[in-house]
């Protein structure tokens, strides 16, 4: 059965990054990437999961969430998890793990940061070379925050504009196109490994806060600066930029446990 995590910090913002077992790509057909989002839909229905964006590729998932409760993150997650690889083992007549044993979460300050991880969501396939712009994948938090769905939809869009700073939701949009749109022209469609294998990203203050609230925890977390963004990493070595490819595992020292299970994520 699934235990709770050694690292839980109620009330943050979380990116979170989950990879199909050994990098395979499981989620390579749309319709698999359309029975994941279910999920998620489910998720929010059930548990009251606010959703920030997503993006969900051949091989892993990004979930921007908002915690709104100790236990709405981990069981959400494990519903999404265990019923994507439920339902796709069971169609496929496959047997083992769907995903690798562990998700990764990476605290986001509400501000700046909080827009800037937005935009490296987005541009995933971009980085990935496979569109040319994150309005070409259909499975995308981009299209669902710039053409919301009148039924079934995943993100709290009033809650990400309120958090990104904006009173009304067609302000945001626009300014999120933006952002995309800049990024885009400044070549901003690289790998950078800070959004998903931190522990933390924000301010030099959020980052003393979140090593507070960690307290024992954070006793060898280094802290590093790169360009006024401040991480909290659990390497020995200062946090330095890391372009490999998009499909690379990420890094277990890095995995925070807000639920494990003792086998695999579909039991």
């Amino acid at each position: 059965m699934p235990r709770a995590s050694r690292h839980f910090l109620p009330g943050y913002i979380w990116h979170i990054t989950h990879r199909c077992h050994h990098k395979t790509f499981l989620l390579k057909f749309a319709r698999d990437r359309r029975r994941y989002l279910h999920w998620v839909f489910k998720a929010k229905k059930r548990f009251g999961l606010s959703v920030l964006n997503y993006m969900v590729t051949s091989n892993h998932v990004h979930l921007l969430v908002r915690d709104t409760g100790r236990e709405v993150i981990p069981q959400s997650m494990q519903l999404i998890a265990g019923r994507t690889a439920q339902e796709y083992n069971q169609r496929k007549g496959r047997q083992g793990a769907f995903w690798e044993d562990r998700y990764h979460a990476t605290a986001i300050e509400a501000d700046e940061h909080l827009h800037r991880c937005l935009v490296y969501i987005d541009l995933n396939m971009v980085r990935a070379r496979v569109v040319q712009h994150p309005s070409e994948w259909a499975q995308s938090g981009y299209r669902e925050i710039q053409k919301p769905p009148e039924r079934y939809g995943i993100i709290d869009l009033r809650g990400l504009s309120a958090l990104c700073g904006f009173g009304e939701v067609a302000d945001f949009q626009q300014a999120h196109r933006q952002w995309v749109e800049e990024a885009l022209m400044r070549g901003m469609a690289v790998r950078d490994d800070r959004w998903s294998e931190a522990i933390a990203v924000g301010s030099s203050a959020f980052i003393d806060n979140v090593k507070n609230e960690l307290g024992i925890k954070a006793i060898h977390r280094k802290v590093a600066e790169i360009g006024g963004t401040y991480v909290l990493r659990e390497e020995r070595e200062a946090y330095a930029g890391d372009f490999r490819g998009e499909s690379e595992v990420l890094t277990p020292e890095n995995t925070i446990f807000w639920k494990e299970n003792a086998e695999n994520t579909e039991t």
